[in-house]
């Protein structure tokens, strides 16, 4: 959500980033696991059950109706109802998206979600609809409210410079006054794009090594030859350190590869041509010159690992020093390059420690550069850089960037003024706007409800893990121990009431109402400069700078902390409310607790220790019996396909969130059971014909109930790594016996079939 784009999780170490650098507010390894949205195209690429002894077996018998089934299943008297205003609620909710006369035995999702699919239009803003965009829309407009309130001459700077943002955002008359010429002096000031310097630009002077310190230094990205950050030691989760990555590209690899044929590369260049002519280019010279910076760019994405290579944590931790470097990859001056980028108060030596994620793309990028005329190498750089301002700049240039979105995502306008204002400003300073959001609008009774069902569903993953066959008891022990070791961060980090905590935080970062786009780059600069700042310092797993982005509807898992995380933003609407039944609640945020918990026993997380380090704690023969349980998911997902954009799956890609959806549902469901055994059946909703437990199963699917513009479903096939909505709801569910006993499933149905596969 929001405005990131998750592309590639190229390591656990791997941050997300805004569109002109290094996002502020991601100072951790985070795995996002709800993202629906698109973001922008040109943003850089960022960051990550089994069958139980207790699970029932198949159901043969004839299918009964559902009310027939109705006492059985309940253990509640025939007729109690429900009718509370929030059961009434929940109720006329999800019947407005179920298509009931589908059988749900053959298709659940469509049987839950049906009506919402055919009766939702897609908004012309949004590239897609699902259950995250009623909570996004309340949560934009709750923020709006605190954002654009007038100034308080005595209030605390973190809240004047958010409202300084949200002004400079708004005052498009100003914008339009401005025009482009912030952003040509900029582009001077860079050293000059030269299909706009024409003959004029001097190739003598360039470098691509002083392009990128040229780029630190006025607030860009420094990503696009090779991708730096500074993040926890995969190996040593309590120290940061130095990782040289492959570029991020201003269009996903998967597109790249397939070359002009694509018509989204085709887009991508057409785009990229007419910003340059909005910049003062002659045309002629903008199609030869941008056509080969292109390619160029091709190049990179060619020389680059696939995604489906980068699963393995493992083979992407290759420590150098930087004196090996030197030796290894000669044409750099590695110590120079270094410590040119970190602040000056940060230096390194020849005996530091850099972790090297792709060897080998350093090693063709030599080849590369040194083929590769200048100018090529200079118009490439520059075109990101002219790119990723547009943005901020005026109506002319930021509707061709639409135009190219339309051809990418299939979206035809953009969303309201003051919504990207707020998401701006939110995603920028979200420290600061998440204080105001918790302060004003967080009901306190649902971090206490949450952490109750936080323990809950984790109670049922330690019970999975000392029941499963397969494991060999070594193995389970540092098993139990992580899942018992697993951090939880609920709503927000008490530090967010702490006004004084937040000044200081934000001290050294200055912002002018009257100067939107220099106040984006001071950002750049403010975040950039902090989070390399961190090289060598210690790993606090807990910091509440860390954990301070309340103000988003997501989840996430980190590898490197062993710690799930639930912000203020997402306890509400489709997924919590203290005011209806918990099958509903276990249903919705249960399945999003316990995706977040398995994602620590997914490919990726399996792979780290309850310190968050990179461990192998796999005995080989359980290790060879995970895998095979894994490669059944990968061939489960790899079959699914949508007709519309005649795409399969990526089994390999979407493996680890798929394995997360399967363990996440079932420990959910565990969870309320035994909740029901401790608290009593409650009482059913009133107006559906449907079980407690057959409810707790819709209360999931609704989560999920999605429609996404054939050129989003493409995208999210091609580069995501989440299964589009209908396969996140019938795969996990078909997999699971108890759901095929809940609604009667005859054995070999489509939700009930003989052949199913479970990792946890």
């Amino acid at each position: 959500m929001g405005s990131t784009q998750h592309t590639a999780r190229p390591s656990t170490s791997r941050r997300q980033r805004s569109c002109m650098g290094r996002q502020i507010f991601v100072l951790t390894t985070l795995t996002c696991l709800l993202s629906l949205g698109l973001g922008s195209a040109l943003g850089a690429a960022a960051v990550y059950k089994q069958i139980s002894k207790r699970a029932i077996g198949d159901n043969s018998e004839p299918r009964k109706t559902v009310v027939e089934n109705e006492q059985s299943a309940s253990n509640a008297p025939s007729g109690q109802l429900c009718l509370t205003p929030g059961c009434v609620q929940s109720a006329a909710s999800v019947l407005k998206n179920m298509k009931l006369e589908v059988d749900p035995c053959d298709n659940f999702y469509d049987f839950a979600c049906g009506t919402y699919v055919r009766d939702t239009p897609i908004p012309d803003d949004k590239t897609s609809v699902n259950g995250f965009n009623e909570i996004s829309d309340k949560l934009q407009q709750q923020l709006r409210v605190a954002i654009d309130a007038p100034l308080v001459p005595d209030e605390p700077k973190p809240y004047k410079l958010v409202k300084n943002l949200y002004k400079a955002c708004m005052n498009k008359s100003l914008i339009e006054e401005r025009g482009i010429a912030p952003a040509k002096k900029m582009l001077k000031n860079l050293g000059g794009w030269p299909v706009l310097e024409g003959d004029d630009w001097d190739a003598g002077s360039f470098s691509w090594l002083q392009s990128v310190y040229k780029f630190r230094e006025q607030g860009f990205s420094v990503d696009y030859f090779i991708d730096f950050s500074v993040g926890t030691d995969v190996k040593n989760s309590t120290r940061r350190i130095i990782d040289l990555d492959q570029a991020s590209l201003g269009l996903s690899r998967e597109y790249f590869i397939k070359g002009f044929e694509d018509k989204v590369v085709t887009a991508y260049y057409s785009y990229l041509v007419d910003l340059a002519v909005l910049y003062g280019a002659e045309r002629s010279r903008a199609e030869t010159e941008i056509k080969e910076s292109v390619m160029f760019e091709m190049k990179l994405a060619n020389i680059s690992l696939p995604n489906e290579k980068r699963r393995n944590a493992t083979k992407l931790y290759n420590p150098r020093t930087v004196e090996q470097l030197q030796k290894e990859y000669p044409s750099v001056p590695w110590l120079e390059y270094f410590n040119t980028i970190l602040p000056k108060t940060v230096k390194v030596s020849n005996d530091e420690t850099i972790i090297v994620s792709v060897p080998s793309y350093l090693k063709e990028l030599e080849i590369l550069l040194s083929q590769t005329p200048k100018r090529v190498q200079a118009n490439y750089a520059l075109t990101r850089a002219a790119a990723a301002m547009v943005s901020y700049l005026t109506e002319d240039v930021r509707k061709r960037q639409l135009k190219y979105y339309t051809v990418l995502s299939g979206k035809t306008e953009r969303e309201s003024r003051w919504k990207e204002c707020v998401d701006m400003v939110t995603g920028s300073l979200s420290i600061a706007v998440g204080s105001q959001y918790v302060k004003k609008y967080f009901k306190e009774e649902a971090k206490k409800n949450s952490q109750e069902m936080v323990e809950d569903i984790r109670a049922e993953f330690i019970k999975i893990l000392k029941t499963i066959d397969w494991m060999d008891d070594g193995t389970r022990a540092s098993a139990l121990e992580k899942a018992a070791s697993m951090a939880s961060h609920i709503a927000y980090p008490d530090e967010l009431l702490d006004d004084n905590k937040i000044t200081e935080f934000y001290d050294k970062l200055e912002l002018n109402p009257d100067l939107y786009l220099e106040s984006v780059i001071n950002m750049t600069i403010f975040g950039t400069d902090f989070s390399f700042n961190r090289l060598r310092k210690p790993v606090n797993k807990t910091e509440w700078i860390t954990h301070g982005r309340p103000a988003v509807v997501n989840a996430y898992y980190s590898s490197i902390e062993n710690s799930i995380q639930f912000p203020a933003g997402i306890l509400q609407g489709v997924f919590f409310s203290n005011d209806r039944p918990r099958y509903m609640n276990y249903g919705a945020i249960g399945f999003v607790i316990g995706h977040e918990i398995t994602h620590g026993f997914d490919d990726q997380g399996r792979q780290f220790d309850k310190e968050g380090n990179l461990v192998d704690w796999w005995n080989p023969s359980t290790k060879e019996q995970y895998l095979k349980k894994a490669q059944c998911i990968i061939e489960q997902y790899g079959n699914y396909s949508v007709p519309e954009v005649g795409l399969k799956l990526n089994g390999v890609n979407t493996q680890g969130e798929n394995i997360a959806d399967n363990g996440g549902i079932k420990e959910a469901y565990y969870a309320y059971n035994a909740w029901v055994e401790r608290n009593g059946v409650e009482g059913l909703l009133p107006g559906l014909n449907y079980t407690q437990r057959q409810m707790f199963w819709v209360s999931a699917a609704n989560v999920w109930c999605s429609k996404y513009r054939p050129e989003t479903m493409k995208l999210r096939i091609l580069t995501g790594f989440h299964s589009p909505g209908q396969f996140r709801v019938n795969g996990p569910m078909s997999n699971l016996p108890e759901f095929a006993r809940d609604f009667n499933c005859p054995l070999g149905s489509k939700m009930n079939p003989e052949h199913k596969c479970a990792v946890w």
